[in-house]
């Protein structure tokens, strides 16, 4: 019988927990996080964007092609999300034109390494790491301002729609990969958590032009 995500998710609750509930999180819930804090997490995550898009079209490349509806439509999404981070950014004055922190550049190398592995490997990372934002976004209930549109942004009814497909399709990849893929694509799961985890984490690592 073949892994499947949800097996993932009761076999490995801790982790999850870990990636999905944090106190960056819980901060923009309740209004106390600072300003510099969450603006450090906003240009990291962009960078981690740019990067995400070229591991998101890296998948569509080997994915087979009745998945390919579902990936273009997560493809252009991310064109407007790019923009949109943009937006936010000039609003609040931020310069996006920045390195990477230690965080953000091992994140981006594990997409970057994934490339080597199966397609059931890959589409198992890309639905836990979309799944880590919808929830992450969603878990805390409702934010107030200037943070309600980033938890609609991913926690919205049609963003989790979305990351249920992402869920099909890694499952019908996984249905029937060997014993060692499975195993591929469980490390690649914890491995998501834990650098999630670390993502949100990074926020409390404010840089001085943040």
């Amino acid at each position: 019988m073949g892994l499947t995500c949800q097996q993932l998710l009761q076999k490995h609750p801790q982790a999850w927990q870990e990636a999905t509930i944090h106190p960056f999180l819980q901060e923009c819930q309740q209004g106390t996080i600072q300003p510099q804090q969450f603006n450090t997490w906003l240009v990291q995550d962009y960078l981690f964007v740019i990067d995400f898009t070229r591991f998101l079209a890296r998948i569509l490349a080997i994915a087979p092609p009745h998945n390919f509806d579902i990936l273009l439509a997560g493809l252009s999404a991310l064109k407007d999300e790019l923009n949109w981070f943009q937006t936010k950014a000039a609003e609040r004055q931020l310069q996006l034109n920045t390195d990477k922190q230690p965080t953000c550049i091992e994140y981006c190398d594990y997409m970057q390494s994934l490339s080597a592995t199966p397609y059931a490997v890959q589409a198992t990372a890309l639905w836990a790491i979309e799944l880590a934002y919808n929830q992450g976004w969603q878990l805390p209930g409702a934010m107030p301002p200037p943070y309600t549109e980033f938890a609609d942004r991913w926690g919205n009814p049609d963003f989790t729609t979305y990351v249920d497909f992402l869920e099909q399709q890694a499952d019908a990849a996984l249905s029937n990969a060997s014993e060692e893929v499975q195993q591929q694509a469980t490390a690649a799961f914890l491995n998501v958590a834990r650098l999630e985890k670390d993502f949100w984490q990074m926020a409390y690592t404010v840089t001085s032009d943040q």
